[in-house]
């Protein structure tokens, strides 16, 4: 076995995506092809905290990748409820815990809300961590280690989703989905097949605002030399998730990844059959994480990596793979 096994990581982290907890009876995902176990998801997560509470070595910190809670907690006045509920079972593990913001989010709460609310993680980030004073997206970036950066973005930037209507970025938002796709609900993806398929509703986009501040922190990583891992709700790499899940301008955003040579990793949730491609041009692995949501309740989704000098190495848990991801 690589020598690697043997060595004590650098540092560790948890991983988990899409449990939307919703205290009601089962369902089934829009296409009603697949089971969704409401109830059951807040269980799963206990399994993945007492996993990291007894491991060894402990995590240094946990990723939430979005979708907390379901959006039909909305529904039943249970928004808030709900979201105690989750964040109960967070706060009685071993990590800090950093928040990713998804489509769900944004069923149950505005932005404004949200920005005050417990699932905003930016008192965890670095000095001047987020994209301008005053600006409401919600990205930051942060280091666990000499060497190593993570950035959190906000992939419902620009979108209809959390943002008020007479905004501009939902101007945007709602003109760029007409443009696209001509359904009366625009949750309706506008074909069934190919990369259109991502104009629906329920994914979003990234600003030039935060794709500016994006290169710029991606700039100072070039220049420290450090090994980044960005992190999403929605994917951005076509070849790493159904293409209804992606980020309405991943290409973009991929544009800004190839500009720089820090970027090891890029994880995102939202697909919840999960994903991995490694981009060949610059060997940036790209891991869609499997959701808690559409998880038997006798199986898992979670997993913890240990970060070495040369290679990040996933324990995945149930329905997550374990994954060695070399960096390039």
């Amino acid at each position: 076995m690589d020598d690697c096994f043997h060595q004590t990581p650098l540092f560790t982290f948890g991983v988990i995506a899409d449990i939307q907890y919703a205290d009601i009876d089962d369902g089934f995902n829009f296409r009603r092809t697949r089971r969704r176990y409401y109830r059951s998801s807040l269980q799963l997560l206990r399994n993945a905290q007492e996993s990291w509470s007894e491991s060894p070595v402990k995590p240094t910190f946990i990723l939430q990748l979005g979708d907390i809670i379901d959006g039909f907690n909305k529904g039943h006045n249970a928004s808030d409820r709900a979201l105690d509920t989750v964040l109960r079972e967070f706060n009685s593990g071993p990590a800090e815990v950093h928040h990713v913001w998804g489509n769900h989010e944004f069923y149950n709460f505005s932005r404004s809300t949200l920005l005050h609310s417990k699932l905003n993680s930016t008192s965890y980030s670095d000095k001047g961590g987020g994209p301008s004073a005053g600006a409401d997206i919600y990205a930051y970036h942060f280091s666990p280690a000499p060497g190593f950066r993570f950035v959190v973005l906000d992939a419902y930037d620009v979108s209809m989703l959390g943002r008020e209507e007479s905004s501009e970025k939902y101007t945007t938002a709602l003109n760029l989905l007409r443009e696209h796709n001509s359904n009366e609900d625009l949750n309706c993806p506008p074909v069934s097949g190919g990369l259109e398929q991502r104009f629906a509703k329920f994914n979003g986009g990234f600003s030039k605002e935060q794709l500016d501040w994006l290169d710029a922190v991606l700039s100072q990583a070039d220049e420290k030399t450090e090994r980044v891992t960005i992190v999403s709700h929605l994917p951005v790499h076509p070849s790493s998730t159904d293409p209804v899940c992606l980020a309405w301008n991943f290409d973009e955003l991929l544009a800004v990844l190839r500009s720089h040579s820090c970027v090891v990793c890029f994880m995102a949730g939202h697909d919840h059959d999960g994903g991995y491609h490694q981009d060949k041009d610059l060997g940036v692995h790209h891991l869609t994480l499997e959701g808690v949501i559409e998880t038997p309740p006798d199986s898992d989704a979670f997993g913890t990596f240990s970060v070495y000098e040369d290679r990040m190495v996933l324990k995945g848990n149930g329905r997550m793979a374990d994954r060695e991801l070399l960096f390039p």
